[in-house]
């Protein structure tokens, strides 16, 4: 039996995952490396501190929300201002965690 005969069939996902990483060698991408403990518990602490982070700004939209009295625009603008933060608190943990990925220590609250 030569080797091909004896390796199993390939997902259709194995084969595109293949593909990709084979492409990627071709445009000089490298494979992403994985990441060691130490990395995963920064970025598991950087998560749970942008959680705490979202339902703190939560608290304070529901408490701006009461204040408004139901006027329609300042309705809006709290929301507005809500997104805004909730955006900017995703961004700076995603930028976190792509410094904790390159090997350098990162904290939430770095613009």
């Amino acid at each position: 039996m030569s080797k091909k005969e004896e390796e199993p069939l390939k997902s259709s996902y194995e084969l595109a995952m293949e593909r990709l990483r084979s492409a990627d060698k071709e445009h000089g991408i490298e494979a992403p490396k994985p990441l060691t403990a130490a990395q995963k518990e920064e970025i598991a602490r950087l998560r749970s501190e942008s959680r705490a982070k979202a339902a703190e700004l939560e608290i304070l939209k529901q408490k701006d929300l009461i204040a408004t009295g139901g006027d329609p625009e300042k309705l809006a603008e709290v929301e507005r201002k809500y997104q805004i933060d909730r955006a900017r608190v995703d961004s700076r943990l995603e930028s976190a965690i792509e410094r904790v990925r390159a090997g350098k220590k990162a904290q939430l609250d770095e613009a």
